[in-house]
């Protein structure tokens, strides 16, 4: 009887932990925002807007690695403005696009099975052109999404108590 009382708590506890796990938003309180938004669904601005994303990740990788406070990336971020302006002209060859850092609004992302909520959120946002296209956005500091895109390994993060469950069940 203890036994099964015992792993009717386990699963009880895997669920209601798994549960809590799933719907955590993993994005800081303190955290600041990447934003590239295409200019429009043609597959031509989507190139470019994957391109731009990419260089500003490199770019900002390693503008942000040893930056320990968010006032600290907040500071270098703004400084950096004119960096970013000439890194996306060099990819798109002209000055149809918009940088603003600042407040600005995000909409709902759903990544790895985390929903992220819409709302405004410090960040650094690149328009391209009218702005009409899907947008690529992750979280600049703490460099989260810098990191996957930096031949930096993949953490998987497992539970003791879900692995015996899945073990034994």
């Amino acid at each position: 009887m203890k036994k099964v009382l015992l792993i009717v708590g386990i699963i009880s506890f895997y669920f209601i932990v798994g549960k809590v796990t799933a719907d955590t938003n993993l994005i800081p309180d303190e955290a600041i925002r990447i934003r590239v938004i295409a200019n429009s669904n043609q597959y031509e601005d989507q190139k470019l807007k994957l391109e731009i994303k990419k260089q500003l990740e490199n770019y900002y990788f390693d503008l942000l690695k040893d930056v320990k406070g968010v006032e600290s990336a907040s500071f270098l971020i703004q400084k950096s403005i004119p960096d970013t302006e000439k890194i996306v002209s060099s990819v798109l060859k002209n000055n149809d696009f918009n940088i603003h850092y600042g407040m600005n609004h995000f909409p709902e992302k759903e990544y790895k099975g985390v929903i992220y909520e819409e709302g405004d959120y410090q960040s650094l946002v690149v328009t391209l052109g009218s702005g009409s296209g899907k947008n690529w956005w992750c979280v600049l500091f703490p460099p989260l999404c810098l990191l996957e895109n930096n031949d930096m390994e993949e953490v998987e993060y497992r539970s003791f108590i879900a692995d015996t469950v899945d073990k034994y069940f």
